[in-house]
C-alpha cells in the first residue's frame, strides 16, 4: 500500500472543512433548531410569499453549532473559500490523489447542488470505495476493483420522510438536463434507475429493507428506491468526503469499516453466485480496506465486525462464507478481535 504524503492529507482535510463551511453558508435563511424526540435538527427558515420555507441544514452537533455561530462570517468569505478550494484541488492532483472522472464528477456536482447529500443521500458501491483515498491517506488500486459505471445512492426511508424538505431542482429534472433517461421498472410509474446515453453511466437509488425487498418512496430525494436487506448496517453513521472535481464536491459515504464488512456479506448473497466477478470484486475491496484499517484504525474495524456478527446467525453465516475464501483477511479479523 502506498501512503499519500502528509501535504496531501493536510490539504484533503482542509478541503473537506471548507466544503462543509460552504454547505452551510450557501443556505439562505435564519438558522432554526427543531426538536424531534431526543434529537435536534437545524433548518434555515425564510419566508416565501405567505409561507415559511425550512431548508434542512443538518443534525444538531457541536460541529454544526460552531459553524452556525460563524454563519455571517462564512457567508462573507465565500469567494475566498472558492479560490482556496481550487488551490487545494490542484495541490491534491499534483500530490497524486486520484481525481473523479468528468462523467461522474458532473453527475455528483449536479446532485450535490440539488441537495442530495445535504438531505442524507449516501454514495454506496465502488464510487464510495474510490472516495476513501483521502479519508484513509492511501493510494487506491486503479484496477478492476475500482472500476464502475454505476452511481448508487442510498437513504433511510424514515429519514427521507422525517426531514420535511426536498431536493431543488428535482432529481428527475437534474437527470434530464444531463441526458439521463429513466429505466422501466416492473412497477409502472416508480422509477429508481436512470441511464445516460452514450456514457454508460447508471444512477440507482436504494434504501434499507427489513424483510421484503420492494420499491419504496424517498420523498426528500423525490425518487423511488429499491429496498435491500443488510443496507441499514452500511449507511448508519455516514461520513463526509470530498470528490476531487473542479473545486471539490462535498458528498456523503459510508464509514470505511462498515463498507468493508458489508462487502463480505454482499459477496456471499449475490444472486449471480458467490463465484461471480462481482462477488470477487466485493471480496477484493473488503480485503484491501480490512488490511488498511487493521493497521490504522483497528478499534473501529473490530467494532464494525463485532456489530455485524451480533446481528444474527444469517449475518454470521454470510460473513463466514466469504472469509472462507479469504484466509489472510480472516486471520487479520481474528487478530484484532481477540
Amino acid at each position: 500500500m502506498i501512503s499519500l504524503s502528509s501535504i496531501a492529507m493536510s490539504a484533503y482535510t482542509d478541503l473537506v472543512r471548507l466544503l462543509k463551511d460552504d454547505a452551510l453558508s450557501g443556505v439562505d435563511g435564519k438558522p432554526t433548531l427543531k426538536q424531534r424526540g431526543d434529537k435536534g435538527y437545524w433548518y434555515a427558515a425564510r419566508r416565501v410569499g405567505t409561507d415559511m420555507r425550512f431548508v434542512y441544514i443538518g443534525e444538531d452537533t457541536e460541529e454544526t453549532r460552531v459553524r452556525i455561530e460563524r454563519i455571517e462570517d462564512l457567508r462573507a468569505t465565500a469567494k475566498e473559500r472558492q479560490a482556496e478550494r481550487s488551490r487545494l484541488v490542484r495541490l491534491l492532483r499534483a500530490e497524486g490523489m486520484t481525481p473523479t472522472d468528468r462523467a461522474t464528477g458532473s453527475i455528483l456536482s449536479a446532485m450535490a447542488a440539488a441537495g442530495t447529500f445535504r438531505l442524507g443521500g449516501t454514495i454506496v458501491g465502488t464510487i464510495a470505495f474510490r472516495l476513501y483515498e483521502g479519508e484513509l491517506g492511501l493510494r487506491l488500486p486503479l484496477g478492476g476493483m475500482a472500476n464502475t459505471g454505476d452511481i448508487d445512492i442510498a437513504q433511510f426511508e424514515k429519514l427521507s420522510v422525517a426531514l420535511e424538505d426536498q431536493v431543488d431542482p428535482g432529481l428527475a429534472d437534474t437527470f434530464s438536463a444531463l441526458k439521463f433517461v429513466p429505466l422501466p421498472a416492473l412497477d409502472q410509474g416508480r422509477t429508481w434507475r436512470w441511464a445516460q446515453g452514450g456514457s454508460g453511466q447508471l444512477v440507482e437509488f436504494l434504501t434499507p429493507a427489513f424483510g421484503d425487498e420492494t420499491i419504496r418512496d424517498l420523498p426528500a430525494l423525490g425518487v423511488n428506491a429499491q429496498a435491500l436487506n443488510y443496507l441499514n448496517f452500511l449507511i448508519a453513521e455516514p461520513i463526509h468526503a470530498a470528490a476531487i472535481y473542479r473545486s471539490g464536491i462535498l458528498v456523503q459515504v459510508p464509514r470505511p469499516e462498515r463498507y468493508a464488512i458489508h462487502k463480505l456479506i454482499i459477496a456471499d448473497r449475490r444472486r449471480d453466485g458467490a463465484g461471480s466477478l462481482k462477488s470477487a470484486k466485493d471480496r477484493e475491496q473488503a480485503a484491501f480496506l480490512i488490511a488498511a484499517l487493521a493497521e490504522d484504525r483497528p478499534d473501529d474495524l473490530a467494532r464494525a465486525y463485532s456489530a455485524a456478527l451480533e446481528v444474527g446467525p444469517r449475518w454470521r453465516e454470510r460473513i463466514g462464507n466469504s472469509l472462507g475464501r479469504m484466509p489472510e483477511t480472516r486471520d487479520i479479523l481474528d487478530s484484532i478481535s481477540t
